[in-house]
């Protein structure tokens, strides 16, 4: 038995050969890369369509002023005909070609805002459906037809003119069209042990120019519709991934498709002009029978262990989401061009990612993702109390802020990938995130304790970020060691750490099997 444990080639040793700037990986990166720019339009284009307009009742003026409309959009008097027992026979748009006027939204701002919630929802819940069909069906294929699904949703929510109508395909283009959940484990699961932390911190860079892209856009095409086709059109697209990029050699092994993984290997050798001399027939795998979502979750939560660890990565997601959506909802701090402010924000993601990557390479996964939320707790409790006179002094403790909750929110994604098993590992990361969304929904009320002290829903920012530090470590660090295929091997990682590891080196990494503790 010993000899044919020998005669074993393992994934990671094959993918350590190939360098993450060499040909297959780099154009892998740039494919998938682009791809995610097409998610930063899914996920956040309802900011620009559904944005906040200004109105005011006609029958509080003149019929020249109507006509050149020239009197102010005051609140107060806004406010004051909302209220009124006498409903305004005619209402006047600061914009009438925007969102709000054309579905005749003055006085409804709950509609208004309700577009952002229902695809928040949708997401909520879609995103385990999504994630059991990427465990089911392969990740490049969940990740096409999530794709797809969006520019065809998307184009057809441009032309809707029935205001429920179109609240419902936002519902459903959250709940089966967001392909980030696929792509991302696509990415994670192509790069070998000591590359996953770059390589998925690369990966970003298509969601920072996403969010730079569609910003501009909507500068440069202010109509809404127009603006919606513009965004949408491109992701039709998709399609093409099915033949430009290879399926992850994890999935396809635990499917026991042994095949599928020696061709795609031979591919990206010939490609990178990489000679592999071991007989990739001899790759271990171990195959996992069961494809049903909620056997699949049953039985990986069997595991006390892996139990454990859920819980504590459902603290993680609801304080990222929290937080992160929270310094967003209350970045009161930044006046000006609201395209700029947006752009500025989202351009926050390169730093985090680039800072997280370079940590989390040399100081593992647990003190980093430690360190980085109570980076946030101080600077969070702090803000309030900054001198009011030096305003220079907020916003770059606002921004750096951000800053730390994009480095954690980064860490976790990876970290929360690497704690489970790869036939379950995209269905529960999937379950994670969607329980995690409470903390958006919860961020959306923050504002409204402000009434009682303007520094309150910041400081409880921080307490959620103190409590995330001292949950995280309860869990095992997973860096320099290969990511688990079975729950055995998962559990295998409380004892791995009980060790001590070795400095990790380009061509050090532990890998977990059954002669691991032999």
């Amino acid at each position: 038995m010993t000899d044919n444990l020998l005669d074993k080639i393992y994934l990671d040793d094959v993918l350590a050969k190939f360098s993450l700037i060499g040909c297959y990986h780099a154009v892998t990166i740039v494919l998938l890369g682009t791809a995610l720019v097409g998610e930063a339009f899914c996920f956040y284009n309802y900011v620009f369509i559904a944005d906040n307009v200004r109105y005011k009742c006609a029958d509080n003026a003149s019929a020249y002023d109507v006509g050149q409309s020239n009197f102010s959009y005051g609140q107060n008097t806004t406010t004051a005909w909302c209220n009124s027992p006498m409903p305004c026979s005619q209402w006047i748009y600061e914009d009438p070609n925007s969102f709000v006027a054309e579905f005749h939204l003055a006085c409804q701002e709950w509609k208004r805002t309700l577009v952002g919630t229902a695809h928040t929802v949708g997401y909520m819940f879609g995103i385990t459906i999504v994630g059991s069909l990427s465990d089911r069906f392969g990740r490049r294929n969940i990740a096409v037809m999530t794709g797809v699904m969006a520019a065809v949703l998307g184009l057809t929510k441009s032309f809707v003119s029935v205001y429920w109508i179109y609240i419902t395909i936002e519902f459903f283009e959250g709940a089966i069209a967001d392909p980030y959940s696929p792509l991302y484990m696509l990415i994670l699961e192509t790069a070998s042990t000591h590359s996953r932390a770059n390589y998925a911190s690369m990966s970003n860079v298509g969601l920072v120019i996403g969010g730079l892209l569609i910003a501009l856009i909507k500068w440069l095409v202010p109509y809404w519709r127009t603006f919606t086709r513009v965004i949408y059109a491109p992701m039709l697209l998709y399609i093409f991934l099915i033949y430009l990029v290879d399926e992850s050699p994890r999935w396809l092994l635990t499917k026991g498709k042994m095949s599928a993984v020696v061709k795609n290997i031979e591919n990206a050798a010939k490609l990178n002009k990489l000679e592999i001399k071991e007989n990739l027939s001899m790759l271990s795998c171990e195959k996992n029978a069961s494809s049903n979502f909620v056997a699949v979750i049953v039985e990986t939560l069997k595991s006390k262990s892996l139990l454990k660890r859920f819980f504590i990565c459902i603290i993680w997601w609801n304080t990222c989401t929290f937080v992160d959506h929270g310094l967003t909802l209350n970045s009161v701090l930044l006046k000006g061009n609201k395209y700029f402010n947006y752009g500025l924000v989202a351009s926050v993601r390169l730093p985090a990612a680039l800072i997280a990557a370079i940590v989390l390479n040399k100081y593992k996964r647990k003190r980093p993702l430690v360190i980085s939320f109570l980076a946030c707790t101080v600077l969070c409790s702090s803000q309030p109390f900054m001198p009011k006179n030096q305003l220079w002094l907020g916003i770059m403790i606002y921004m750096a802020s951000k800053l730390t909750s994009g480095m954690f929110f980064n860490i976790t994604y990876i970290f929360t990938s690497e704690l489970f098993p790869t036939y379950s590992r995209n269905s529960m990361h999937a379950l994670c995130a969607c329980l995690g969304r409470f903390g958006n929904i919860a961020a959306t009320q923050m504002p409204l304790l402000v009434a009682y002290w303007s520094g309150l829903p910041i400081v409880i920012y921080g307490m959620m970020t103190f409590v995330a530090a001292l949950v995280t470590t309860l869990v095992p660090d997973t860096a320099n060691v290969s990511l688990p295929d079975t729950v055995r091997q998962a559990e295998a990682l409380d004892e791995l750490n009980s060790r001590v590891l070795p400095k990790r080196h380009t061509s050090q990494r532990t890998r977990i099997s059954s002669a691991s503790f032999n």
